[in-house]
């Protein structure tokens, strides 16, 4: 028997737009629309696109005091937590006890004392729940928000279009957190995404979620946008994609995403794999994830060989494709850390032949994050 996929609270809206779906982390989602995936990603970066993210797991860890939750938390990830101050977000990582990334997240404190507000990944959010529910300390619960719709409004017109909605939400800096009303729907508001591109992730209760879905597509700057674009786009910003860039085995250093892990946290440890994070800080780790700029049209996909110019395998690409706003392929992957340099000459193997290409800084498209 084929197994059902989950639907998002948008799933009908999809539907209705004329969307093309797939299966993507258990759920029935939408790829791409009529505007197709390059026009959509081009939008994105030039007005404002509008990306479900419902698939994705929101909850929270709560405890008695942020002190509480932040330490409880600590055990688990090698953020700063404890400083992480009221209505702001961080980025970090879960761990597994050899160091290496069980998922990426982000993590919000509100103006509620002794929560901690988290969003993981579709695909791995019952194997993060799972885990974090094992290991939290007595002093803290998880506490999952499945009746919540998750949407992303990103792009240079978005703070335009959701301030016509929502007061004050055109003020927040990158990576803070408002409560707020979207005309009179409650939502929780960070000004983040997963573009590079300026924005927000928007939170609110399932039922209303086509509501402000459709009320924010309303605004002539707003286009829906599929996986499709939403991939090329995180991939132009140098992001990680988990279970292709990061996974069990890599660690936050080798993923090139140190500032996952706190200062404090690096001289203190107590968190999972602490030690050969430590270490991989102080001496470097022996593989590196970089950016890389291939020569020519011709796309490395996930799985192709990197190669030294005298062809020895150094590596493999983990993310690749063509960039709509570089103007040609870009990718990523993983090479031993003496090739990682940016500059380095390196060859790719698409379809059995040895192409040029050559290490390059990430992003490949500048951030535009709105710091204020």
């Amino acid at each position: 028997m084929p197994q059902t996929l989950k639907t998002t609270p948008l799933h009908e809206l999809h539907i209705s737009l004329g969307a093309k779906m797939v299966e993507f982390a258990g759920y029935d989602m939408p790829v791409q629309y009529p505007l197709g995936v390059m026009k959509e990603h081009l939008h994105t970066r030039e007005k404002a696109g509008l990306f479900d993210v419902s698939h994705m797991g929101q909850a929270a860890i709560i405890a008695e005091t942020h002190e509480a939750a932040a330490k409880a938390l600590e055990t688990l990830v090698p953020g700063e937590m404890q400083k992480l101050g009221a209505w702001r977000q961080r980025y970090t990582v879960l761990l597994n006890d050899d160091g290496g990334i069980i998922d990426d997240l982000m993590v919000s404190r509100s103006g509620t004392d002794g929560m901690l507000s988290i969003v993981v990944n579709g695909a791995c959010k019952e194997k993060d729940y799972a885990w974090i529910k094992e290991r939290l300390p007595s002093s803290a619960r998880l506490e999952r928000y499945d009746d919540r719709g998750l949407i992303a409004l990103q792009g240079p017109g978005a703070a335009a279009v959701l301030a016509k909605h929502a007061s004050g939400v055109e003020a927040l800096k990158f990576m803070s957190v408002a409560q707020t009303k979207i005309d009179d729907v409650a939502a929780t508001i960070s000004r983040s995404g997963y573009t590079g591109e300026d924005g927000y992730e928007i939170s609110i209760a399932a039922d209303d979620t086509e509501k402000v879905a459709r009320l924010l597509l309303n605004d002539a700057d707003v286009e829906p946008i599929g996986l499709g674009a939403r991939d090329s786009l995180r991939l132009e910003a140098g992001l990680c994609l988990y279970g292709h860039d990061i996974t069990d085995e890599t660690s936050p250093i080798e993923g090139n995403i140190r500032f996952a892990t706190g200062k404090r946290r690096r001289e203190e440890g107590g968190f999972p794999g602490a030690d050969r994070i430590v270490k991989e800080i102080a001496e470097g780790p022996s593989r590196l994830r970089v950016g890389i700029l291939p020569s020519g049209r011709a796309p490395a996909r996930e799985g192709a060989e990197i190669q030294s110019t005298d062809g020895v395998t150094i590596g493999a690409v983990t993310s690749g494709g063509f960039g709509p706003s570089v103007g040609g392929p870009v990718a990523m992957g993983y090479v031993s850390t003496e090739h990682a340099a940016t500059g380095t000459d390196i060859q790719l193997i698409v379809r059995g032949k040895a192409l040029p290409a050559r290490i390059a800084d990430m992003p490949f498209a500048p951030h535009r994050y709105f710091r204020g």
